[in-house]
């Protein structure tokens, strides 16, 4: 996927998401004949927005976060304030570890908090140096692109289409409990539309946050000497040491899960992704022959049909994408 192609997919999307979500709050105003749902719509939007505010302390608390110090790890630091400088952030973002059994990294942060960046200290054991500098590349790139705040914003809209639906449905059963009247069908008509429309916009919603982990990685290419050969040998690390973990840690897996869409590989797909991939021999190979195994296997209907549920993109497409890069070719 070329970068023109990527930024018109992702703008594209991203002004389909706004353009439903405005016609069908319009169309569900019209059919109901009222302006109260602005009301329904301020709480959602003022939740989410208290919700964004203070989820840096939510997921500092989930995943046993804190300052890295620079004595802990000079080099690390090192390497990331060169990167902080080539990618362009006029504030640097803190470096955080998290204390978690999978290897994985992610960036958050809020106005309350500012921006900050997440290694666990499993992905510092299992990648190489050069590895972890490409996934702190990646990392910036989500904060250079600032998509905490733009995934943020279009999460609320499938969100208020949920809540009017939740509530139009409550309000239509028990205002017409045991009748079978206009006024208690059309709520609970209008309100499982409305449910449907969260639906498909959460589809958007979860494709426009694939779209933003290829911009990131195209990112982190763009500043690290290598980096599609570094970011394609973490991210197939990462993927496989994931999915061992999990196998270790089920009573962990609904925790790592909770905050996925912040890390720069999905933990919720590792498992189905390893056993899916066959890596039989693994520690015989070495990191090249590892992403060319991965990039060789066929994608098939059912891994086509899963990406559209996932926030991020399939591994064995994701990895190409990233030959491509390499290869001068996208």
């Amino acid at each position: 996927m070329s970068l023109i192609k990527l930024k018109l997919s992702m703008y594209g999307t991203f002004a389909l998401i706004i353009g439903l979500s405005t016609l069908f709050f319009a169309a569900i105003l019209s059919a109901l004949g009222t302006f109260n749902l602005f009301l329904l719509a301020g709480i959602v939007v003022v939740f989410n927005l208290l919700q964004w505010l203070y989820a840096p302390k939510i997921i500092e608390g989930l995943y046993h976060v804190r300052e890295l110090r620079r004595e802990e790890a000079p080099r690390l630091h090192q390497l990331f304030d060169r990167l902080v400088q080539k990618i362009g952030l006029r504030d640097k973002p803190k470096l955080m570890i998290a204390e978690m059994p999978i290897p994985n990294a992610f960036a958050y942060g809020s106005p309350l908090t500012g921006n900050r960046v997440a290694v666990t200290r499993e992905l510092l054991r299992v990648l190489e140096e050069e590895e972890v500098e490409a996934v702190l590349g990646h990392e910036l790139g989500h904060l250079k692109h600032r998509d905490v705040q733009i995934m943020m914003f279009v999460s609320v809209l499938p969100a208020i289409f949920y809540f009017i639906g939740y509530s139009l449905l409550l309000s239509g059963y028990f205002g017409g409990y045991g009748r079978r009247d206009e006024e208690a069908i059309a709520p609970l008509a209008i309100g499982g539309a409305s449910l449907a429309i969260y639906w498909i916009l959460s589809l958007f919603v979860l494709g426009l946050s694939r779209y933003r982990e290829y911009y990131a990685d195209r990112a982190s290419v763009s500043i690290v000497d290598d980096g599609a050969r570094k970011l394609s040998e973490a991210l197939a690390k990462i993927v496989y040491h994931t999915g061992r973990a999990k196998r270790r840690f089920q009573q962990e897996s609904g925790l790592m899960n909770s905050f996925r869409t912040l890390f720069i590989s999905d933990p919720g797909r590792a498992e189905k992704d390893v056993e899916a991939l066959a890596y039989h021999g693994w520690r015989r190979l070495s990191d090249q022959a590892l992403v060319k195994e991965i990039a060789s296997r066929k994608l098939t209907l059912a891994d086509r049909i899963a990406e559209l549920f996932s926030t991020h993109p399939n591994i064995v497409k994701r990895i190409r994408v990233l030959q491509r890069l390499r290869e001068g070719k996208a």
